[in-house]
């Protein structure tokens, strides 16, 4: 049985090992190939470690667990970062393994957040997303509204970005 849980710093390899394998497998052809090939797994652990050390952090991070320990996705968010006036908390990124989505994980993950942002008093949430990221129905299926579209560049290259929005997370945060 697959758990969720709040995450640790001894996490952090794990969390690095699902963020740059998502990366590559959900990225493939939408972000340069060179980018992918240089992510780095000890970079990313030690900067996941540095942000799960911090105490005076507002973020969260949970992480999905299965039934052999082993780390198969994570969520994590807080304050919204561009100061929009409605949405006051934002998801800054949930990945899963590639094999271990279509479980309910997902779906899971964001409940928690969802919970531990309401115990924050926020209540409205956005997340950016790729607008050719497969999995943007993902956000559509959990009820966020397509809000707008801004440019990113990653590896040299500008691509979209859309944000889904909810004004009231406290939908998200009921288990089902």
């Amino acid at each position: 049985m697959d758990i969720i849980r709040l995450a640790r710093v001894e996490d952090a390899p794990g969390i690095a090992r699902v963020h740059i394998d998502s990366w590559r497998t959900t990225y493939k052809g939408l972000v340069p190939d060179d980018y992918l090939a240089n992510m780095s797994y000890e970079r990313n652990a030690q900067n996941r470690a540095r942000i799960l050390s911090d105490p005076g952090t507002k973020a969260r991070t949970y992480v999905a667990q299965d039934a052999t320990g082993r780390i198969v996705g994570f969520i994590n968010g807080g304050p919204e970062r561009e100061n929009d006036p409605i949405y006051k908390s934002e998801l800054y990124a949930i990945y899963l393994l590639e094999e271990c989505q279509g479980r309910g994980l997902g779906r899971r993950l964001t409940q928690a957040l969802a919970e531990g942002l309401l115990r924050d008093g926020m209540h409205a949430m956005l997340v950016w997303v790729l607008v050719d990221n497969p999995a943007r129905h993902f956000y559509e299926a959990l009820g966020g509204k397509e809000l707008r579209t801004k440019p990113i560049e990653i590896g040299g290259v500008t691509l979209e970005e859309v944000a889904y929005g909810w004004r009231d997370i406290s939908e998200l945060a009921k288990n089902d």
